[in-house]
């Protein structure tokens, strides 16, 4: 069995490289063009890389261009392949959209281009839970709401996942899409909101949370690790049936002033916070998102780690290996 990933050097990518190594027999082919997001030194860090590293070749592409005939004889034959690769970091969006409808619109449509004349078992696209934008209080969306895209990333990520939807209507490319939301675990990019609060309350800055516009009410998310998340990948590759899609959520909605709390209480330093109204100042920003994660729960889906524990394993990690605080 062979798996390309597109963004295999990325945080989430390099996290399911290390879980299909440590729990497959499969060959892996990653598909990175190395942006700032991507970095081919987070491979050799994971466990057991020097035993396994024979099992993944890497190639270098960037999907704003088809695949060519000279790259595809370079990835050599595939069964599955999973699409990580995209732009995702919501305030570049907004400086950028035109970038991020290259990569996420046409680099995934490039993508599905050459998957569809391949003898192909599966194709996993990662999709987001900010697709459906805000979720008012006690609502949590299942897999096929309405999208109501709040910010230029979340629109590319929809446009992508429909496209995806039509070519496994249009020409049968066995197609599983994943929503997933806000996602933590070692080696992150520091521009991210978890790698931040470390850094933040390490050296004592004060951090500016977001609220709502009475600057009293923090945003929330439902944070899982990436290593969960890549276990929840495999089990919809065995389980998902192809052309559906399955929501990927974390166990408990945490608040992002009680997570940052957390993280101090993990530093064992003090706090220092001011609430602040993002949303008003910086339109596109929305206070919380939510996922109905009940198919996959009642498909016998469990998180292998819980987030509290995983949470204080990313925070003394991260305080271990600072280089990954290095913006």
């Amino acid at each position: 069995m062979v798996v390309l990933i597109t963004g295999g050097a990325g945080f989430i990518g390099h996290h399911l490289v290390e879980h299909i190594l440590r729990n497959t027999d499969w060959e892996i082919v990653t598909l990175d063009r190395l942006d700032c997001s991507g970095n081919l030194g987070r491979l050799p860090e994971i466990r057991d890389w020097d035993k396994h590293r024979s099992r993944v070749r890497f190639v270098w592409h960037d999907l704003k261009a088809p695949i060519s005939h000279q790259i595809a004889h370079q990835i050599g034959p595939v069964n599955i392949i999973l699409h990580l690769a995209a732009g995702t970091h919501v305030d570049r969006s907004i400086e950028d959209p035109t970038l991020f409808v290259m990569d996420n619109v046409l680099g995934t449509v490039n993508l599905l281009e050459y998957a569809r004349r391949l003898p192909l078992q599966r194709f996993l696209y990662f999709s987001t839970d900010e697709v459906f934008g805000p979720a008012p209080e006690a609502t949590a969306y299942k897999e096929w709401a309405r999208y109501n895209s709040g910010n230029p990333y979340a629109a590319t990520k929809a446009g992508a996942e429909e496209l995806c939807v039509a070519y496994a209507n249009t020409y049968r490319v066995p197609v599983l899409i994943t929503h997933c939301m806000n996602v933590f675990g070692e080696r992150q990019h520091p521009e991210k909101w978890i790698p931040k609060l470390i850094r933040a309350v390490r050296d004592g800055t004060t951090v500016k949370i977001h609220a709502d516009p009475t600057k009293t009410k923090p945003g929330s998310r439902f944070y899982i690790h990436a290593r969960n998340v890549a276990a929840a990948v495999l089990f919809v590759l065995e389980h998902g049936e192809p052309g559906d899609k399955y929501n990927v959520v974390g166990e408990r909605e945490v608040n992002n002033l009680e997570l940052a709390e957390l993280v101090a209480q993990h530093v064992g330093k003090h706090l220092s916070y001011e609430l602040v109204d993002f949303h008003s100042s910086r339109p596109g920003h929305d206070l919380r998102y939510a996922l109905d994660g009940s198919k996959l729960a009642a498909m016998g889906w469990r998180l292998p780690v819980a987030f509290e524990k995983s949470l204080e394993r990313v925070v003394t990690w991260t305080l271990e290996h600072p280089k990954w605080l290095l913006s």
